[in-house]
């Protein structure tokens, strides 16, 4: 009925009444409106593993410094080893610190203290090396760059997008586990590239077998993101009945985070972990040659990750996408 005038219901607009929003909505649009940073479930499994492959990993490193086949190895053991310690390091500072600000609200607060649980967990790295290793420079260098790459983890874990850290730490655990179990598969793989007798076919059949366990470890990296991703979405809707929607660019960011922290453990060893490794390639003229070859590997490992993984998270998300929703006026011809 329209609205005559002098009736009752002259006064009334035809304007229709303002909803609501839903309880999960409007957190989720206070978040985003006040900058608050996110929670990335799972923390604490994260954090468990890392540190229980941080804790594998200085020990394995151990053990073979204080093999008595080592001998004069030593060194090149420990260079060998370092990136494997460095990654771990790294990892675990960014998991606890997520674990110990994933309640924080406050975006500077939370990147403060993740930065001082970094630091921490960098601590506690160094001191452990130190008590378990022979004291020597060797040991200094690996408990300083281990304590180093901690410390960057932690200040990593202070970042607004804590879904997308869990997912990359996720990530790279997937493809570090990968890799020690893929070394059981090396030497048929050898054989099946056809490594011979000759040096010139051992070094190529080396080079396929480095570029499969690249691959299949971006594969796994950029499918662990993903997954991660989603499953944190769902949860945030089960909580809250409502989540922040992340775009393609956050699933890119993810998928290639492997790779990322890969290139990121090779900086940190080539500024931190410098002494060790020139110490290492002037034992010989062959661990020069080894060191060297090991350097370039490890540069084209993190970029092999790094690409296939971020290519594999933006396909599985793309296919999740549906059509484009069309608006019924469009279709419409106009009069």
């Amino acid at each position: 009925m329209s609205n005559q005038p002098g009736s009752s219901t002259a006064a009334e607009t035809d304007e229709p009444e303002a909803v609501e929003p839903s309880a999960g909505e409007a957190s989720v649009d206070e978040a985003v409106a006040t900058g608050r940073p996110e929670f990335a479930p799972g923390a604490l499994v994260l954090a468990l593993v890392s540190i229980g492959w941080l804790a594998a990993m200085l020990w394995s490193t151990r053990e073979a410094i204080h093999s008595t086949a080592a001998g004069v190895t030593a060194i090149s053991l420990s260079a060998y080893a370092l990136p494997g310690v460095i990654t771990a390091a790294l990892v675990t500072g960014a998991t606890v610190a997520l674990l110990a600000t994933n309640r924080l609200g406050r975006a500077t607060l939370r990147f403060l203290a993740a930065v001082g649980t970094g630091l921490l967990v960098g601590l506690v790295t160094a001191v452990a090396i130190n008590l378990t290793y022979a004291d020597n420079a060797t040991t200094n260098t690996i408990a300083g760059t281990a304590a180093a790459a901690a410390i960057i983890g932690g200040a990593m874990a202070g970042a607004r997008q804590a879904r997308v850290v869990g997912a990359i730490t996720l990530a790279t655990l997937t493809a570090q586990i990968f890799v020690v179990l893929f070394s059981r598969a090396r030497d048929p793989l050898s054989d099946l590239f056809g490594a011979g007798e000759t040096q010139q076919s051992m070094l190529d059949a080396a080079k396929w077998v480095s570029r499969t366990e690249s691959l299949l470890a971006g594969l796994l990296a950029g499918l662990a993101a993903y997954l991660y991703l989603t499953w944190s979405r769902r949860r945030a809707e089960r909580r809250d009945g409502a989540a922040s929607p992340l775009r393609w660019p956050a699933y890119l960011v993810a998928g290639a985070g492997a790779g990322l922290l890969l290139l990121l453990t090779e900086v940190i060893i080539r500024i931190g972990g410098r002494g060790l490794l020139d110490l290492a390639a002037a034992l010989s003229e062959a661990d020069e040659v080894a060191q060297t070859a090991l350097g370039t590997s490890r540069v084209d490992n993190g970029i092999w990750v790094l690409f296939v993984g971020a290519l594999t998270t933006l396909i599985v998300f793309g296919r999740t996408l549906g059509p484009r929703p069309v608006d019924e006026d469009e279709d419409e011809p106009a009069a």
